[in-house]
């Protein structure tokens, strides 16, 4: 079975337990609540196994270029500033991220179901649930 195509763009529609995620990654008091009341928008280029994603805000923008299967130095630069190891892979169609770093139980699921992109971060105890709808 084919891995489903995640590219186009999306703009968030939900944001589920945000706070209490970016608490578990020592984020500021200031820049949570700011970051709380956006709605970014993922651009998402996919190429087989080959990912470019980005994440755009009024506040900031993010970056990311991964290969399924391929592990990579991932630097937060704009989210909280850490460095780690990611590696993404297939389960089932849906994109699972492990990150190794200094927080445990750290990473992100991204699946599709119809025009929603669901994603689902996570650090130690707490699970963001984010859901966008694509353009």
């Amino acid at each position: 079975m084919a891995p489903p195509d995640f590219t186009g763009t999306w703009n968030m529609i939900s944001n589920e337990n945000f706070e209490s995620y970016m608490q578990r990654l020592d984020i500021d008091f200031a820049t949570r609540k700011i970051a709380k009341l956006l709605k970014p928008q993922k651009i998402i280029d996919q190429k087989g196994d080959a990912f470019t994603v980005r994440t755009l805000s009024s506040l900031r923008n993010y970056l990311i270029e991964f290969t399924v299967g391929q592990e990579f130095d991932e630097d937060t630069k704009g989210l909280d500033n850490r460095k780690c190891k990611s590696l993404v892979s297939w389960d089932n169609g849906r994109l699972v991220c492990v990150q190794t770093g200094e927080k445990k139980n750290r990473g992100w699921v991204h699946w599709i179901v119809g025009d929603e992109l669901h994603l689902e971060l996570s650090c130690e105890d707490q699970v963001c649930k984010q859901v966008y709808k694509k353009v």
